[in-house]
């Protein structure tokens, strides 16, 4: 399985769990409750040509996330791999935010030369 935007793969048995997977791929996902499907924070994105190799929601990922499994959207903690799939991990709010301030300082260091 492949893991974007980093780019790493995992190799990995039938029903483990996108988590598990990451943390094989030494890619972070952020958690609080050590997948427990009660933190949300662990959300992550599948292609809709790759849903198949996902297994089914279970009813905790169903109940939790809702609407939002039709756009794609699935519980690394509760997600299991059934076949190869290319995963996209949303990028971690805090390095966002640094990043994008080191790009506004960046501009500003440009445009004054």
């Amino acid at each position: 399985m492949t893991f974007l935007p980093d780019g790493r793969h995992a190799e990995v048995r039938p029903g483990t769990t996108l988590l598990d997977a990451s943390r094989r791929a030494r890619v972070p996902i952020r958690t609080r409750c050590d997948g427990q499907a009660s933190c949300l924070m662990c959300k992550v994105n599948v292609p809709s040509d790759q849903a198949s190799a996902l297994q089914e929601p279970g009813p905790a990922e169903t109940r939790k996330i809702g609407p939002l499994l039709q756009e794609g959207v699935r519980l690394s903690c509760q997600a299991r791999v059934q076949a190869d799939v290319t995963v996209f991990v949303p990028e971690d709010p805090l390095k966002a935010a640094i990043r994008k301030k080191m790009e506004e300082q960046q501009r500003e260091r440009d445009e004054l030369w």
